[in-house]
């Protein structure tokens, strides 16, 4: 959306001034000039050894505006980056997904970017040709970002109807949209065949409607889909923070659940690279990586939570209110329609490590997750189209082993997982996946286009 267009769709929407801010800083408006954060106390550089120095200094990543991008941030603007030789690294908003897709695929060199912060399995699918018009760029995943952080919305019209965790008892709302109002069952994710869509898709699967036949579900702009929650053309939001405070401020609906719910701990996004990149500057990324897992664990600690917040809420990364970021950053999420406030710092998003493991290490069995719901919705049938395929697209595209490197030499060898899988995943329905065992956990989910 242009900045013109933006500006007519605040006027037209009548929002609020606490939404007008929200939507700047979410739709990843340009920088503004002097809008860094230039008072964060900044980490001490340390002594590299010759094998240690990096290639470059220099290097670009991009990032969307929302709690996953905190670790990028955090590592730049408290010198985590600078402190292992990494002093020319810049940090890019981008408009949206789409945009840094694209930014990828021009590099650096052209204007673009050379990585950064990914929902799944983005960099699989570019690696493959798959959303990028048949040009292969292969990508390294080199770290998870984050966990959790997300949630199901829905619009204030649907008040009462049950619409929270569990939508067994309100299916039949849902699927007899068509007679009663007319129309489908309307919801939205910001970028198809990713992180947003699956975790929407598994919701309303599990409470058996389903996401392909029952309702429409679409890729639709976060302020378009937020304005369509305001006017009645919209029922679903599968939606990042600081969106959910926004959604509940204004009245405009409730959290159904929050992906913390449905998936505890689960697997967020990831920094993910241009493979020529790292394949050229592997002292670099061994660079960055530290940089970032500095990062995390310095905003795992709830000591440094709100000085996070002054960070990231600032008009050169989120430009919204710092207010807005306290409760999500802090675990408190108010629900609505009804359900009882979540006030508990583990349910909002992590950075290093939760109560299963690692949430830095970029674990192949959660890889694996990704791909197996894609081939269980039917995406990319031409390109992905057995297990086999899978597992070798995985090989080829994480680089669990540079993340063990980066954390030997970083010092963090007792916070190296032993295996790169976590094991059985459990969801809220009761469904388990089993990395060893994924035709079973097809096999168990009654929707499916497999």
């Amino acid at each position: 959306m242009s900045n013109s267009s933006r500006r007519r769709f605040l006027l037209n929407a009548g929002t609020t001034a606490l939404g007008a801010v929200l939507l700047k800083g979410c739709l990843g408006n340009p920088p503004e000039p002097g809008g860094g954060n230039t008072t964060a106390e900044q980490a001490a550089p340390v002594e590299l050894s010759p094998e240690m120095v990096p290639e470059t200094t220099q290097v670009k990543l991009g990032y969307i505006p929302i709690a996953e991008a905190t670790p990028l941030i955090i590592a730049q603007e408290k010198g985590f980056f600078a402190k292992y030789g990494m002093t020319g690294v810049e940090v890019s908003k981008q408009a949206n997904w789409a945009s840094a897709r694209d930014n990828l695929v021009i590099g650096a060199q052209g204007g673009g970017i050379d990585g950064g912060q990914w929902q799944m399995p983005m960099p699989h699918l570019i690696t493959e040709g798959i959303i990028t018009n048949g040009n292969k760029l292969p990508m390294y995943v080199l770290a998870q970002l984050n966990t959790q952080g997300n949630g199901i919305a829905i619009a204030a019209a649907h008040a009462g109807k049950g619409l929270h965790l569990d939508i067994t008892n309100a299916a039949d709302y849902i699927k007899g949209f068509p007679s009663s109002a007319g129309r489908k069952f309307k919801a939205a994710y910001t970028f198809p065949n990713a992180n947003q869509d699956f975790w929407i898709r598994y919701w309303f699967a599990a409470g058996g409607v389903d996401p392909d036949q029952d309702i429409d579900l679409l890729a639709v702009p976060s302020a378009e889909t937020v304005q369509g929650m305001r006017n009645g053309t919209m029922d679903a939001f599968s939606t990042g923070d600081p969106w959910p405070y926004r959604i509940i401020a204004e009245d405009i609906g409730h959290m159904a659940a929050l992906t913390a719910q449905i998936w505890r701990f689960h697997p967020e996004e990831y920094l993910a690279m241009r493979a020529d990149w790292v394949d050229q500057n592997p002292k670099a990324t061994k660079a960055l990586l530290k940089g970032i897992m500095e990062a995390q664990k310095w905003s795992d600690d709830p000591n440094n939570r709100a000085e996070l917040v002054s960070i990231v809420a600032g008009r050169n990364y989120f430009n919204i209110p710092a207010e807005i970021l306290t409760p999500p950053f802090s675990g408190i999420y108010r629900m609505g329609d009804g359900q009882p406030e979540i006030n508990d710092f583990k349910m909002g998003p992590l950075f290093w490590k939760d109560d299963i493991g690692s949430v830095s290490y970029p674990y192949k069995s959660h890889d694996l997750w990704f791909l197996v719901e894609s081939l269980r919705w039917g995406f990319h049938k031409d390109s992905i189209k057995d297990l086999d395929q899978v597992k070798q697209i995985i090989d080829k595209v994480n680089r669990e082993d540079l993340w063990k490197e980066a954390a030997t030499e970083a010092g963090f060898t007792s916070d190296i997982p032993q295996s790169t899988s976590r094991g059985v995943e459990t969801f809220f329905d009761g469904k388990t996946f089993d990395p060893e065992n994924p035709e079973a956990y097809l096999n168990s989910l009654a929707i499916k286009r497999i």
